[in-house]
């Protein structure tokens, strides 16, 4: 049958990902059935189930899954996109804990300085405002372009694209707009399934997608900058295409997942005095 566990952020039985088959219900069970045969899952040992391309769900299995508390995300091919989400009836901590460090201004810069010293691999000096490291920001990235077109050989004058013109887009700026669309996607899903809001982010406001950036922009120098022009550079006429498939086997070998959550945990401070992330979702059972 073509559905596989995703490519989990722990490992975990309850995330299921389905793709080109019709998601039913019978009794207590979901039953996914596509063109090599059927499957009965139990609904109680879901927390998320994914949606991939080709698939229907039968109001009757929303139903259960509702009863269960399984979130569903509808996503692109092996979850490399994100499309939207049918609420499960999450415990509010995580989210509480998020809303306090979010409204509290020197929480708030707590959490913005914890994230760049992710980035810059080392601490930031307690006065430095968020223009000042922006900044730096700035100047890491685009070091970190100018060294991954130089490894791999790609001619680079910059980052620009005009999503109004997209086909006239250079290779490279397209590949990494690629990339980028697959790491939101992988880190929204993790951020919904752990009960967190997508839109209350630190370092970027103003987006339902705040908190999504924030969190992708620990990981692109390392995952999506070099391979973006790994992809270029093999000289492929399908950019989008095997930029997503890179992404999917990058993120599993460099463990994301279980990175994820120990790396939000540390961001919004969770192992200090807020409540644990709920068991079950993305962490370790």
């Amino acid at each position: 049958m073509n559905r596989h566990l995703l490519p989990r952020f722990r490992d975990t039985s309850g995330h299921l990902y389905a793709e080109h088959a019709r998601v039913d219900r019978d009794a207590s069970a979901v039953v996914i059935t596509d063109a090599d045969g059927r499957i009965n899952v139990p609904a109680a040992s879901l927390c998320v189930l994914f949606l991939g391309p080709g698939t229907s769900i039968t109001h009757a299995a929303i139903g259960l899954l509702a009863e269960v508390d399984c979130l569903v995300e509808w996503v692109g091919e092996g979850g490399e996109r994100f499309y939207a989400s049918g609420s499960a009836e999450r415990t509010t901590g995580n989210l509480l804990h998020q809303v306090r460090l979010w409204v509290d201004p020197e929480a708030h810069l707590a959490v913005v300085h914890r994230m760049y010293a992710h980035r810059f691999g080392a601490p930031v000096p307690a006065g430095d405002r968020l223009e000042v490291l922006r900044g730096r920001e700035g100047l890491r990235m685009r070091a970190a372009y100018a060294a991954a077109a130089e490894q791999h050989g790609v001619a680079w004058s910059g980052r620009s694209y005009r999503r109004d013109d997209w086909a006239t887009t250079d290779p490279v700026n397209r590949a990494l707009s690629a990339a980028s669309v697959a790491l939101y996607a992988y880190c929204q899903a993790a951020i919904l399934a752990l009960g967190f809001s997508p839109a209350l982010g630190f370092v970027h406001t103003g987006s339902t997608r705040s908190l999504v950036f924030d969190i992708a922009d620990l990981y692109k120098a390392e995952l999506t900058v070099p391979l973006a022009f790994a992809t270029v550079a093999a000289g492929t006429d399908e950019i989008d295409r095997q930029v997503r498939r890179a992404c999917r086997t990058a993120f599993d070998e460099a463990h994301l997942g279980s990175r994820l959550v120990t790396d939000m945990r540390a961001m919004l401070a969770m192992d200090a005095d807020a409540p644990a992330v709920e068991p079950g979702l993305w962490d370790a059972s």
